[in-house]
């Protein structure tokens, strides 16, 4: 094995090697010196694996070596020299497959392949023994189950599962456990919190050659001992030193008509679905069921989501060919969320509304034929709704509203307007200065015209067009309405308000309440 690495720092001019002389701490870090006399700096850590003689290969250029740099330890002692070390930051890692010996394992993908190696193969046992265990040190048929650490039942459901959690965190920080105990405990709870990792959890139980899955798909800084292959391009992972997630800490908040509902858990995805979030009853308390789907868009309120979110990865069929989706997903353990002051009034209207959807669902579909084909204002459309027999109270605006709408646009727009017109799917503002086009589902921009002489002319000539016609300006009709361009919705909300502000001559002083 020294032959392929002695020749992967020929073949390679910007990764050099190294034989280590001494080790000297500094600080957080370890200075390894080298018969040249040259050093570098690592991980205290990293450096509890490096011998006198060790021969390191990484690459030119970092004065220290972080969690993510990649390091190869080769060892020399004859004692030792059963197994290397390899430090990288990989990518996705595989489901488990069998080898040619009929072993399982899974391969992760060192995407910056700066030493030549561009794969890490990993024997389930070794995942098995570092990520589904409570005791690192004991051998399998003598770990303590996940279930007898949180000191629950095998059949208890999440929410139950988490408030074992609580509890058992908090009697350990009360006796001053140590903080090892607290991060088995927590990795306890992660695997068991996911519903794929507690399946595979449960398969080990039973048999503990079953195929062992990396969780959330690998993403992170990965120290294994093993061996290289013959032609240096695989490293064979018989053992996991450490791993570390990639991992980021967001406080944001999240619309909960974004939540899918089901009835033992919650799942959020942004509308980008680049995030996830696994709730349960107890980190959601709003005795939620999966009827809540069915009137869920009606609810603009937003939850405020603290969390800490790992990367994550799967491979995904389209159109015939796999492609790998990434997204990040919320640690389980670090979920903290607030609801508003008033979510039980705001859910209670929502249900209320959906209902009259359904009670009145004749009558609010003889109102959108009529604002299908010229704009109505808002006051003559709640006079036919009493004519036809729904409620005062109803909010006439929720009929062309789609689930993925923000309601901040229609807030602020709202606030400025004179008179408000539905018009097919839109909204139209009548504003002091301007007038505003609005389709209120996403994806959609802002349309902005300056202020018509005569409104009734310009919603005339509105409703005989299409937005397509007013981009292009097709036969003048941009000009004749006084068409002044277009306020993209974007990811910034804020960013959208400030626009407008600007477009509407407004100050930057302008009272503002913050959604």
């Amino acid at each position: 094995m020294g032959t392929a690495v002695e020749a992967k720092a020929d073949a390679l001019p910007n990764v050099r090697p190294g034989s280590v002389v001494k080790t000297n701490p500094k600080g957080a870090k370890t200075e390894c010196l080298f018969a040249d006399g040259t050093c570098i700096l690592v991980s205290s850590f990293l450096a509890s694996y490096i011998r006198f003689g060790d021969e390191l290969l990484f690459p030119v250029g970092p004065e220290a070596a972080d969690a993510g740099t990649q390091i190869y330890i080769r060892k020399t002692n004859p004692e030792e020299r059963r197994w290397d070390v390899f430090q990288a930051e990989i990518g996705y890692a595989t489901q488990p497959r069998k080898d040619k010996r009929n072993n399982l394992f899974v391969s992760a993908e060192v995407p910056d392949s700066q030493l030549g190696i561009s794969a890490i193969n990993l024997r389930c046992e070794a995942l098995r023994d570092y990520f589904y265990v409570g005791n690192r040190r004991r051998g399998w048929d003598r770990q303590p189950s996940f279930y007898e650490l949180l000191r629950v039942n095998p059949k208890v459901s999440l929410a139950e599962l988490r408030l074992a959690f609580k509890l058992r965190a908090l009697e350990l920080k009360t006796a001053l456990t140590s903080t090892g105990d607290l991060r088995t405990l927590e990795r306890a709870f992660n695997i068991l919190a996911h519903p794929e990792l507690r399946a595979c959890y449960d398969a080990l139980l039973s048999d503990s050659t079953s195929p062992a899955l990396f969780p959330y798909g690998g993403f992170g800084s990965l120290l294994v001992a093993g061996n290289i292959s013959r032609d240096g391009s695989t490293f064979y992972a018989s053992r996991i030193l450490s791993f570390l997630p990639q991992q980021k800490f967001k406080h944001f908040r999240a619309p909960l008509r974004r939540v899918a509902f089901y009835n033992d858990r919650a799942v959020y995805r942004d509308a980008r679905r680049k995030l996830e979030v696994l709730f349960d009853q107890t980190s959601l308390p709003l005795l939620w069921d999966s009827s809540w789907n069915q009137w869920k868009h009606l609810l603009g309120t937003k939850i405020g989501l603290k969390a800490t979110f790992i990367q994550s990865g799967k491979y995904q069929q389209r159109a015939g060919a796999w492609h790998l989706a990434q997204w990040e997903t919320a640690l389980p353990s670090r979920i903290e969320v607030a609801l508003p002051p008033n979510i039980s009034e705001q859910t209670a209207d929502a249900r209320k509304i959906h209902h009259r959807f359904g009670e009145f669902s004749e009558a609010l579909d003889l109102i959108r034929m009529h604002v299908e084909s010229a704009p109505v204002e808002r006051t003559d459309l709640q006079e036919l709704c009493a004519k036809l027999g729904i409620p005062a109270d109803f909010d006439i605006s929720l009929i062309t509203w789609k689930p993925d709408y923000d309601a901040f646009y229609y807030r602020q727009l709202c606030r400025r307007a004179r008179r408000l017109y539905l018009f097919r799917s839109e909204y139209i503002f009548d504003l002091e200065r301007a007038v505003i086009a609005e389709t209120p589902q996403l994806g959609h921009a802002t349309y902005l015209f300056s202020k018509p002489v005569n409104m009734t002319e310009f919603l005339t000539v509105y409703g005989r067009v299409a937005r397509e016609d007013i981009r292009h300006n097709r036969g003048n009709v941009a000009e004749r309405l006084g068409f002044l361009g277009r306020l993209i919705h974007g990811l910034s909300p804020q960013r959208w308000l400030k626009d407008l502000k600007l477009r509407m001559g407004e100050s930057l002083e302008y009272a503002l309440t913050e959604d």
